[in-house]
């Protein structure tokens, strides 16, 4: 008769416990909501600045000044149509590369999703499976990992009645348990608000952006009242000019698109990576991933398919028939599922004389050795040699040499010591070696090479003897190959600081190691993504500055990594590459053209407080200004294919672009200033030369932006695309200026077109003379100061 842990649940006992509530409910929200991205996006502070500033025209009468704020709307709008349609697709997504649970009910095996778990469910738990709910062993024995609960990366062994946290996750091993806590009863749920691991969001792009707007949030007030209040004072002028002006002043200061456009061209690219089967699970890992100068690999999943063959073996110490059935019997006894066992068991079918297993010993990347005891027969034993073998492994090293030159060796032992505490007895009887063959993948070397003419250092990390892993590398192109180290002889892991930059191949590496390794790439200020799909890479995949994972790994991988590639193929990183500089590249010249206006606006707000003048502009020509040189070519800028190398920093590099042109527009706007202070202009005229001159400016911006940087494709010295957009900017302003000028407040232009000729020659000089000022002091800088790693923790 079948036991309860044996038959599990039956579908009755499970719907009682639906009706009940019983179940496991998702308590975690994958993304934002809807309503939180909506309030997000529209209630801002520079939002509410905004609406303030609209409130006051609408007050004083000027209607069309208030423009500003449908733009506004407009740019909110659309902002967040697209974060939303972003969400849809990555909850999408997230559906398919949900864990599941493999559950007993009515003694059938099944799998489901984590959130259809039920109270009492019997839940079989093997190497790689997370721990969805708090449970209870009811059979078997495993080795667990606690690191996300407790921090400490040691294993825990746990039997038959102890409990298994949520959160945790299997090393080896294999177990029947019982579900004990469901939803928000589970212990990470009560601590964590969520089993998995966060981590912290480390964004140069948003740091930078966040200085930005902490300064202007301190900024912008005290200005604004204080130029109100000298507007006030200007001779001639009424309360509602001195509101207009003073409005204008403030709204050209607010750069109040370029959160938005940040947080719209992120959205994009989780889309446009949706499409190559990529699951964003943190949205500025897209970032981070394009900075990245070291990429650590695991060959298995990455190099290889993951799956193996037996190629021969080699009785040493036994009969060819006597080790083709011990291997036989450990095949059909293992409870461990990986490739290593699985080739076996494809090749070793048949068993001659049937043994009873009393014991079992599961694979651990910790011990790199799995063992069965069978009754009356002795414990055999199935690893690395170099673990397995101990002092004699001396003595067979030429031979494992030998083999290992063209395969993965195994050795095959056996004792008849018992085995306590997973550690073997210091001599062992080699029976013989087992040869295995890695299957590589046929786009990893194009996928290497590609990684290697971006600048790009590879360092393999993998648990298998090095000798091998080179070369699978050789085979791959991997530059340095012939650089590889045995991990499992280093007397501490002191050194691997030292040898972290010295060698490209580190073999028999342990978890703690991988993770070790990465954090001593780290220290010598490299970007470090890794890539895994095994339990041994989770400590090393939470340390890396990025972390992605395959949809075919463990689901502890999968849990604490940024990015999953729903196909698990590897080829698919040079487009995450790709995306991820097509996004910061096109953010930093979007940026540039963004606090141009915020750069010159604040320097005009300030100095229009000294000198006592009347503001020189109206919101409705900054709205033109605005939307015609910043707002549409900084939002098209923004979708442009990129595939530039990211260089130097994020804040450094939009500065350096947008000061001269800002300071170039203050220069224009004191000589125009001048003019109508000895009346060689009229008042009209002079506000009109002001816009023209200061959109002289954004446009010269563009053309410069159009001529920075060759196409990969392309011998031309700019880019026709940009160019293109200056040209159709250019014409939009004129047309502005002339068509409508009667709505932008804009006198006739013939009778000032000398002076425009002259401003625009004045521009171009100022612009070219301070460009090359602002470039010199921030090579001296670069010269000077050695460059960091940004993202570094």
């Amino acid at each position: 008769m079948e036991t309860k842990k044996e038959q599990g649940l039956s579908i009755e006992e499970v719907k009682k416990r639906q009706e009940k509530g019983q179940v496991n409910y998702d308590t975690s929200v994958p993304t934002k909501s809807i309503k939180k991205i909506i309030y997000n996006n529209f209630f801002t502070l520079f939002n509410i600045i905004n609406l303030i500033l609209g409130i006051a025209i609408f007050m004083v009468g000027s209607y069309k000044n208030m423009l500003f704020l449908g733009i506004i709307m407009l740019n909110t709008a659309i902002s967040t149509i697209q974060e939303i349609h972003s969400k849809r697709v990555v909850d999408k997504l997230a559906i398919m590369a949900s864990y599941k649970a493999k559950v007993i009910r009515d003694g059938k095996k099944q799998e489901i999703s984590i959130h259809e778990l039920v109270l009492d469910d019997r839940i079989v738990l093997q190497t790689g499976s997370q721990v969805a709910t708090d449970s209870i062993i009811l059979e078997g024995n495993v080795q667990v990992n606690e690191s996300f609960i407790t921090g400490e990366s040691d294993t825990i062994y746990k039997k038959e009645g102890d409990m298994l946290l949520s959160g945790s996750y299997i090393v080896s091993g294999k177990c029947i348990a019982k579900v004990e806590h469901i939803g928000e009863e589970n212990y990470t749920a009560k601590i964590f608000s969520g089993a998995k691991y966060v981590k912290k969001m480390n964004s140069e792009i948003m740091n930078s952006l966040n200085r930005i707007i902490k300064f202007l949030t301190f900024a912008i007030i005290p200005i604004g009242i204080g130029l109100f209040y000298t507007q006030l004072q200007v001779e001639d002028t009424t309360f509602q000019e001195a509101v207009v002006k003073s409005v204008a002043g403030i709204i050209g200061m607010i750069p109040e698109g370029l959160v938005l456009l940040t947080s719209t061209v992120l959205a994009v690219s989780v889309i446009r990576l949706s499409k190559a089967k990529v699951l964003v699970q943190e949205l500025y890992c897209i970032e981070t991933l394009a900075r990245v100068d070291t990429l650590c690999l695991d060959k298995t999943g990455t190099l290889t398919e993951g799956c193996m063959e037996v190629k021969k073996f080699i009785p040493v110490n036994q009969t060819e028939e006597e080790m083709r059935n011990a291997l036989a019997n450990l095949a059909e006894a293992s409870e461990d599922e990986n490739s290593t066992i699985e080739a076996i068991k494809n090749y070793f079918t048949e068993v001659k004389e049937k043994w009873n297993p009393t014991q079992k010993f599961a694979f651990s990347s910790q011990t790199k050795w799995s063992g069965i005891h069978f009754e009356g027969k002795g414990t055999y034993l199935l690893g690395a040699p170099e673990f397995i073998l101990k002092k004699e492994y001396e003595t067979a090293q030429n031979i494992i040499r030998k083999y290992a030159e063209d395969y993965r060796v195994l050795a095959v032992a056996y004792t008849d010591e018992e085995i306590k505490n997973q550690e073997l007895p210091e001599t062992v009887e080699l029976i013989g070696y087992v040869c295995i063959l890695d299957k590589i993948r046929k786009e990893a070397k194009k996928t290497l090479a590609y990684f290697d003419k971006q600048g790009v250092s590879i360092k393999l990390i993998s648990g298998d003897n090095p000798i091998t892993v080179s070369k699978i590398a050789k085979q791959t192109g991997v530059k340095n190959y012939d650089k590889y180290i045995d991990m499992s002889t280093l007397k501490n892991d002191d050194e691997i600081e030292k040898i972290a930059l010295q060698y490209t191949i580190f073999g028999r590496v342990s978890p703690t190691q991988k993770k070790k390794l990465v954090e001593a790439l780290q220290k010598a200020n490299k970007t470090v993504a890794m890539t895994g799909d095994g339990v041994n890479d989770v400590l090393a995949l939470k340390t890396a500055d990025c972390s992605i994972a395959m949809a075919n790994g463990s689901d502890a991988t999968k849990s604490v990594s940024q990015l999953i590639l729903l196909d698990s193929n590897f080829a698919s990183m040079p487009k995450v590459v790709l995306e991820g500089r097509r996004t910061i590249n096109n953010i930093q010249r979007s940026a540039t053209l963004f606090l141009v206006k915020t750069i010159y606006s604040g320097l005009l707000a300030v100095l229009f407080l000294f000198i006592g003048e009347a503001y020189p502009f109206v919101p409705i020509q900054m709205s033109l200004i605005g939307t015609i040189t910043i707002g549409l070519p900084s939002f098209i800028l923004a979708l442009e294919p990129n595939k530039e190398r990211i260089k130097g920093e994020f804040l450094k590099n939009v500065i350096v672009r947008a000061l001269p042109v800002g300071l170039t527009v203050i220069l224009n706007i004191l000589v125009l200033a001048i003019l109508n202070k000895k009346e060689m202009v009229s008042e009209e005229q002079y506000s009109s030369l002001c816009v023209i001159g200061t959109g002289i400016c954004g446009i010269l911006l563009l053309f410069t932006l159009a001529k920075s940087r060759r196409s990969e494709n392309s011998k031309l010295p700019v880019s026709i695309f940009r160019l293109t957009l200056a040209i159709v900017i250019t014409a939009l302003f004129i047309l502005g200026l002339t068509a409508f000028n009667w709505w932008f407040n804009i006198v006739p232009l013939m009778p000032i077109l000398r002076i425009i000729l002259k401003l625009i020659l004045l521009s171009i000089l100022n612009f070219a003379v301070l460009t090359i000022v602002f470039k010199k002091i921030a090579f001296k800088q670069n010269v000077r100061k050695k460059p960091k790693n940004l993202l570094a923790k």
